[in-house]
């Protein structure tokens, strides 16, 4: 039996993580359609993965960022920062102009009537508010709420004061330094087994999410909004194959190869759908890619705070979705203020509790548009969710490419100078 056992776990080990992880979504979906609400029962193996995802983030997050901040070359920091806001303002405008097209020839919301329960919104930070909660006031409270950006910026203090300590004149200060940093590597490298533990359960957590989200409320609300849906996933495929995959042949990355290396953070993006969720899996396809520690230890966290190309796709569709319901045509002007409107909006509440619905909320005030129509798509929440931040995470992974190739013919040209 023990003999039985050990070859069953080794095949199941050595299979593919994106063939099991394949397998637990068929089964869930399945186990969705079977039971339905019934399947809710299988909802704390689902938790599970989540918590074991979010017990290794913030390790990940600062480790990472400490170690690339200590391997960067002076100056290298902010030219990597500057590239990814320019990549990340581009490819949301971009986004949202692929859905307010899209959603403007299938016009989703024919047909539709708005729900006449009113539907309560969180407000909306300040901006004051959101800068202010980068720099904590307590780290471990910082630590427990899973504030990303607070998490970055403590990161980046400490990674620049054990560089500095390191290349102190004091002998006895940059042996501290040098102490510090051996045990960051050390640590870095026990944060990255464990998570190879958890891949190895996340099939399980896969196949629960799927039959529980989606057989909660998915198929009956699938058919009542059936255009918006298709709206958002054509537009993610548009995103996708339209700006993506130009770009990353643009800077001569293998399309091929790209994929192979994103399915499991796409997969585990669309499941769980939590982008912060699946900083982890994003930093393993990164490492395995090659890409340089500094740039996807800075990119890829940030990235999944504030970058939100899916998320912008769902919010041009469902105000287009809204103005259908109204019987209000969208004028020009409208339509640019909304495309202004949906970047930076999605900007400034990513990561904020209820950001989809903050800026669905705004945007729907700005045009003049019932609120109501939040309560009316939320029928379809789980299943734009998944799409959404799946294209979150291949968005921020296609800027880490980019960047880092960026990078390198930078530091090329650097030393063909130099020589």
């Amino acid at each position: 039996m023990q003999r039985i056992l050990t070859g069953a776990w080794r095949r199941y080990r050595d299979t593919s993580l994106i063939v099991k992880m394949t397998v637990g979504f068929v089964l869930g979906l399945a186990v969705a359609l079977l039971f339905g609400q019934q399947a809710e029962v299988l909802s704390p193996i689902g938790d599970i993965l989540l918590r074991l995802l979010q017990l290794v983030v913030i390790p990940i997050i600062m480790l990472s960022l400490i170690d690339a901040v200590n391997n960067t070359q002076s100056g290298s920091l902010a030219r990597i920062g500057a590239k990814a806001l320019i990549f990340y303002i581009l490819t949301t405008t971009a986004a949202v102009v692929i859905s307010l097209a899209l959603a403007l020839l299938v016009n989703p919301g024919s047909g539709l009537e708005n729900p006449d329960t009113s539907t309560k919104t969180p407000e909306p930070p300040s901006f004051i508010d959101q800068v202010l909660g980068i720099v904590p006031e307590n780290l471990f409270q910082a630590l427990a709420d899973g504030k990303i950006l607070a998490l970055i910026f403590v990161s980046m203090i400490v990674g620049l004061t054990v560089a500095a300590m390191r290349r102190s004149s004091d002998p006895t200060i940059s042996d501290y330094g040098a102490t510090l940093y051996k045990l960051v590597l050390a640590a870095k490298e026990m944060t990255f087994r464990i998570l190879g533990g958890i891949l190895q359960y996340a099939p399980f957590g896969v196949f629960a999410l799927v039959a529980t989200k989606i057989g909660g409320q998915g198929f009956e609300a699938l058919g009542a909004l059936g255009k918006l849906t298709g709206v958002v996933y054509a537009g993610l495929a548009v995103q996708i194959l339209l700006i993506y995959v130009p770009l990353l042949l643009l800077y001569r990355v293998p399309i091929g190869k790209f994929f192979r290396n994103a399915r499991e953070p796409m997969a585990t993006a669309f499941t769980t759908q939590s982008s912060s969720g699946t900083i982890p899996v994003s930093m393993n396809s990164a490492k395995n890619a090659g890409i340089f520690q500094e740039v996807s230890g800075f990119v890829i966290p940030v990235g999944a705070t504030i970058n939100m190309d899916g998320a912008v796709i769902r919010l041009g569709a469902s105000v287009v979705l809204a103005a259908n319901i109204a019987g209000q045509d969208m004028t020009a002007p409208e339509l640019g203020a909304i495309v202004l409107t949906a970047t930076f909006v999605s900007i400034g509440t990513a990561g904020v509790p209820g950001a989809g619905l903050i800026g669905l909320t705004i945007l729907l005030t700005q045009a003049g548009l019932p609120i109501e129509t939040v309560g009316l798509i939320a029928g379809v929440d789980v299943i734009l969710g998944m799409g959404a931040t799946m294209l979150n995470i291949t968005g921020d992974l296609t800027g880490a490419h980019l960047i880092d190739k960026s990078e390198r013919r930078t530091r090329a040209k650097r030393q063909h100078a130099a020589d």
